[in-house]
């Protein structure tokens, strides 16, 4: 299978963050020709206000977000992990940010909503409160796609290994983490994290990320960028330069299996009380 890592600047421009998530689905498409296109967290907008989010969440099925990539998987014929989007509620003040993918017909497969909210204060001292706006999901999400498991997190998930855990045992063999991690705990985290997870679940790990500037009201806040495909080993298959842009790969399920038997960490597990 072939796969595509998309890798954006959004911004708080919903229309314009459609338009190049929609030019880049469809330049993967003509240059690479992949089975399968993920694109980063928040593809749709990135930035703004608690206002301004609310105001361009969208209710699923429908929205411009969700249904540019729905018509871009049926128009293709490609698998199109959408990221993540932000979701309007149903009820309640706060959004979700969803991850919402699509098969070759453009139907839904699989809705994933964030679980664990990015509430930090980075090294140089900005705040972020993501719960503020954002309301966390509890499910723990798989789907198939060309006889493989690919299993769902978002951005700060990342940390919180167990998550992962439940994936592998759930029977995903590829993870995939869309993200818009920070400049400055990106240059640090960013790759040995995601590398980690993927040794840890001998899964092919793939992350697509934000990259370059964008404004939270008046503040101007960096994303790392570095879209990468780590293999069930930990080596890095593919990454990404700086800028926007996309980055392939070629997923080999027999590699999976071949890394499980040579070190079935699986099989050796035990419990703690």
């Amino acid at each position: 299978m072939k796969i595509s890592l998309i890798q954006m600047n959004s911004v708080s421009d919903k229309p314009a963050n459609i338009a190049a998530a929609s030019k880049l689905v469809e330049r993967a498409v003509a240059e690479e020709q992949p089975d399968w296109i993920c694109l980063p967290e928040c593809f749709d907008f990135l930035g703004g206000d608690r206002a301004a989010k609310m105001a361009a969440a969208e209710a699923f099925p429908g929205g411009a977000a969700y249904s540019a990539m729905q018509a871009l998987a049926k128009k293709h014929k490609v698998f199109i992990h959408a990221g993540s989007i932000l979701e309007k509620p149903a009820a309640g003040e706060r959004i979700h940010n969803t991850t919402v993918v699509f098969d070759r017909t453009g139907t839904e497969i699989a809705r994933y909503r964030k679980i664990h909210m990015f509430d930090i204060t980075a090294p140089d001292g900005t705040k972020y409160n993501e719960s503020a706006s954002f309301a966390p999901g509890s499910a723990i999400v798989t789907y198939p796609c060309e006889g493989m498991i690919i299993g769902c997190a978002i951005c700060y998930d990342i940390r919180f290994p167990d998550l992962f855990q439940a994936l592998a045992a759930k029977g995903a063999e590829m993870i995939a983490l869309p993200a818009a991690f920070t400049a400055q705990t990106g240059k640090d985290h960013w790759e040995v994290l995601c590398r980690a997870r993927a040794i840890e679940t001998q899964t092919y790990f793939c992350a697509p990320a934000q990259t370059g500037f964008h404004f939270v009201k008046q503040e101007m806040r960096q994303t790392y960028g570095h879209s990468l495909v780590v293999d069930p080993w930990g080596h890095v298959i593919a990454k990404a330069s700086d800028g926007t842009g996309i980055v392939s790969a070629r997923i080999d399920r027999a590699l999976v299996s071949k890394v499980r038997a040579q070190i079935p960490v699986a099989q050796h597990k035990v419990s703690f009380d």
